[in-house]
């Protein structure tokens, strides 16, 4: 095996193709799509060059309200690291204890990942229906009639509407992984710590939260990327409606590409969208680095 690691031929043959693949189906697109947004293109006639006019277009102009659309998944991003993060945290800590189902628990809390996307949005436009929602049901049983609402047809709480069933799919994947690290996490060293005296608390606090900091560095990652990419469920429950009100950049791209037949102006969208991921992942990973810094 040493053998085989220390030969380099062997890595690239081996490495090859996954980096031939990662190039035609990631790579070659992102740079397509930079190269279309510097036209004005219908997807069948003729282009012609506009250089960064569609991009003017997209934040000087702000056609079709893309700025609202990136404030919005801005929202997501923040109730993603605030709300999802730490409850998948807590999920993952209290099941790592081994509490008695703990296997049953870790897979009830992962199914909603592996749900269709669809049926996740029906299963929700089912629970917001204003006629025979479960959630007006429960809210006029216990007598908050009055908050009754058409939650995805009213533009004041059709963006928290589509944003619960986005953060409550994924809960389940962060904490999985979180739980993983946590029980790589050395018995040996928990037991010192009971030795010492220390609470389940502070083994939390001082000893597992700063061992899967790794983990926690790519859960936040895939939160915040997540949630300024995110497309289905919104498109499912919503389509960015009602008025715009929740409208992200992915949905505005998708309507702009295949409804108004702009390619160009939707391309730029995606090359933001694109441009925006990568800058947050650099800034998350650099954020994180820096604490390693001040820990040593």
């Amino acid at each position: 095996m040493d053998k085989i690691l220390n030969n380099k031929k062997a890595i690239f043959i081996f490495v090859f193709p996954a980096m031939l693949l990662f190039i035609i189906a990631v790579i070659l697109p992102i740079i397509i799509s930079t190269y279309y947004s510097l036209l004005d293109w219908n997807g069948i006639g003729k282009a012609s060059f506009v250089g960064l006019k569609n991009y003017t277009s997209l934040f000087v102009n702000n056609t079709d309200g893309f700025i609202k659309s990136v404030q919005n998944s801005f929202i997501l991003a923040i109730l993603s690291v605030v709300i999802q993060l730490p409850l998948a945290l807590i999920l993952a800590l209290i099941l790592a204890r081994g509490i008695k189902g703990e296997g049953f628990f870790r897979t009830v809390y992962f199914i909603p990942v592996i749900i269709s996307t669809v049926v996740i949005g029906q299963l929700f436009m089912k629970i917001y229906n204003p006629d025979y929602g479960m959630l007006n049901i429960i809210l006029k049983n216990i007598g908050l009639g009055k908050y009754e609402n058409a939650w995805l047809a009213d533009t004041k709480t059709a963006l928290f509407a589509t944003f619960i069933p986005i953060i409550w799919q994924y809960v389940g994947y962060h904490m999985l992984l979180m739980y993983a690290a946590i029980k790589s996490v050395s018995e040996d060293i928990y037991e010192a710590a009971k030795i010492d005296g220390a609470s389940a608390l502070t083994m939390a606090t001082h000893i597992t939260i700063p061992l899967i900091k790794p983990i926690l560095q790519v859960c936040t990652v895939f939160a915040v990327v997540g949630s300024f990419k995110v497309f289905d469920l919104i498109y499912v429950l919503t389509n960015g409606g009602p008025l715009h009100a929740s409208e992200v950049p992915s949905t505005i791209m998708y309507s702009t590409i295949f409804n108004k037949y702009m390619y160009g102006y939707g391309s730029a969208m995606s090359t933001f969208i694109i441009v925006e991921c990568l800058v947050f992942t650099l800034i998350i990973y650099k954020l994180f680095k820096d604490k390693k810094i001040k820990e040593v």
